[in-house]
């Protein structure tokens, strides 16, 4: 099997561009990588970060989605946490949420357990699985300027984005790790509190 990973972006620049200016966008993370980068791009109280489910967090950010229809959600996780979720792509095509987006961060690797090669590194692609499970809209983004020009697409439109990034690993930057506070504020900041 090849290994392979093309991608040179920098994730925690890639994630900063992102979430640029959020504003009310709620922002579901992967466990790992994407957490650490959304919460160094500043943490705040519509992000509602995973430290576990592995493969939940595209099925977690449907069902915000669907919760909340008028609303944006953003889910950006990694290849490996979405590979252990991969039915995910073909449920959210069929559900048609058109207030969701899923943002892959791809460097190849099961980086939270060492950096072994992942399926993306052994020559998997997860856009042409996203567009054979009925994504409508499937963006691969290799340098900055495609990412730049993402920010606002994934804010308006239903899509699947691959972002393939370095694997060099990045200093963590743990963002708040109690799931019934991260819970709790997400419902307050949408005005959904169960006393």
């Amino acid at each position: 099997m090849t290994r392979s990973n093309d991608g040179t972006l920098d994730r925690r620049v890639v994630v900063a561009e992102l979430l640029r200016d959020p504003g009310d966008l709620m922002v579901v993370t992967g466990l790992g990588a994407a957490t650490y980068d959304a919460g160094a791009a500043g943490d705040r109280p519509l992000n509602f970060y995973l430290w576990g489910a592995m493969g939940g967090a595209a099925m977690i950010g449907l069902g915000i989605a669907l919760a909340q229809p008028k609303k944006r959600v953003l889910v950006v996780t990694g290849d490996g946490e979405q590979l252990m979720g991969m039915g995910a792509l073909a449920t959210i095509a069929a559900a048609g949420a058109e207030n969701l987006a899923v943002a892959v961060l791809d460097n190849g690797r099961f980086g939270e357990t060492g950096s072994q090669f992942s399926h993306t590194g052994l020559g998997a692609d997860l856009a042409a699985v996203a567009s054979a499970c009925g994504w409508r809209t499937v963006v691969t983004a290799r340098d900055m300027d495609e990412v730049a020009s993402l920010r606002q697409r994934l804010r308006r439109e239903n899509m699947f984005a691959v972002l393939r990034i370095s694997a060099e690993e990045k200093p963590r930057h743990l963002p708040p790790r109690d799931g019934a506070y991260l819970a709790d504020r997400f419902r307050r900041a949408l005005g959904v509190v169960t006393e």
